[in-house]
């Protein structure tokens, strides 16, 4: 049964635009997830301008997940890694207590091509919101892949259909790209208290009512969640166990608004190390919202 749909927001992010599909004021998690972009699909010009790259920022209370269908992003880091990040692969970043990166659109500058991808955000749960920083990049049978009937599956983390990621997680959570042919069914699994399905094309239908693409169904606790495709669909499918309130500003997430506070003064003073192969230029503190308003991005 579903609990909401929720619509996304269109957001600019200097050289195209992403579509934000969380935090909304209605449901601000699924599981862990807090933060979810939809990037694409864009065809980004040869020679694209460098303000469409995201400039050296920081991290802390979370961990960064980033898939791609299309394009390269090419990622720099303040623990020394730079990887690219190409179609089919996960990019696992754990802030922890902090880190910095970028992420920049190159291979597009340098010949031109299409981009298409999710970015989430994981919040960490208690005990483990200060671990240490990590990173981490998954491919091939790292990421296992089921085929039945109509339909095609990859598990990016967690646990489901059988099938278990080696992506390391600090909480229980499932992460899914799903392909559906017409007709295509799947059923979300039942295990994890909150569970979520976003269309990233086609249509499908679930309980009875119709999610377009764009659209993120999330379903009620323990019910039945099974999705169809009436049109050959391709499909996120997230959640796991909450891990409580957890607040969100800018790039900061925390169970506690004074190590925000400090994030956020540590990052003005400089204190926070810039990537090594990346240090030229950042991102600047944004400035406060205004009383009472969510800051969501």
């Amino acid at each position: 049964m579903i609990e909401l749909i929720i619509d996304e927001r269109r957001r600019d992010i200097g050289g195209f635009e992403v579509g934000r599909i969380l935090p909304f004021s209605k449901r601000r998690m699924v599981g862990p997830f807090i933060f979810l972009d939809h990037m694409g699909p864009v065809d980004l010009p040869k020679g694209l301008a460098r303000t469409a790259d995201v400039r050296p920022h920081p991290h802390i209370g979370l961990s960064t997940v980033t898939y791609l269908f299309a394009g390269e992003i090419m990622h720099r880091d303040s623990s020394g890694v730079e990887q690219a990040i190409r179609p089919g692969e996960v990019n696992w970043m754990t802030a922890g207590s902090g880190i910095t990166h970028s992420e920049r659109f190159e291979r597009a500058r340098r010949e031109g091509g299409a981009m298409h991808g999710i970015q989430s955000w994981v919040a960490l749960p208690d005990g483990q919101e200060e671990a240490a920083p990590e990173f981490a990049h998954h491919e091939g049978e790292d990421l296992p892949v089921l085929i039945d009937g109509g339909v095609w599956l990859r598990l990016l983390a967690g646990e489901a259909y059988g099938l278990r990621a080696a992506v390391r997680t600090h909480s229980p959570l499932f992460y899914v790209h799903v392909a559906l042919e017409r007709g295509g069914r799947i059923a979300l699994p039942r295990q994890y208290g909150e569970r979520a399905a976003y269309v990233v094309s086609g249509a499908v239908e679930a309980d009875g009512e119709a999610i377009a693409a764009t659209q993120m169904a999330v379903f009620r606790s323990g019910a039945e969640a099974v999705v169809e495709a009436t049109v050959p669909s391709m499909l996120m499918l997230l959640g796991g166990a909450p891990v409580g309130e957890r607040f969100i500003e800018w790039n900061f997430v925390s169970s506690s608004k004074e190590r925000i506070a400090q994030a956020k003064t540590d990052w003005r003073a400089g204190r926070m190390k810039l990537p090594d192969l990346d240090n030229s230029e950042f991102v600047p503190l944004p400035p406060d919202p205004p009383p009472g308003a969510a800051a969501t991005s």
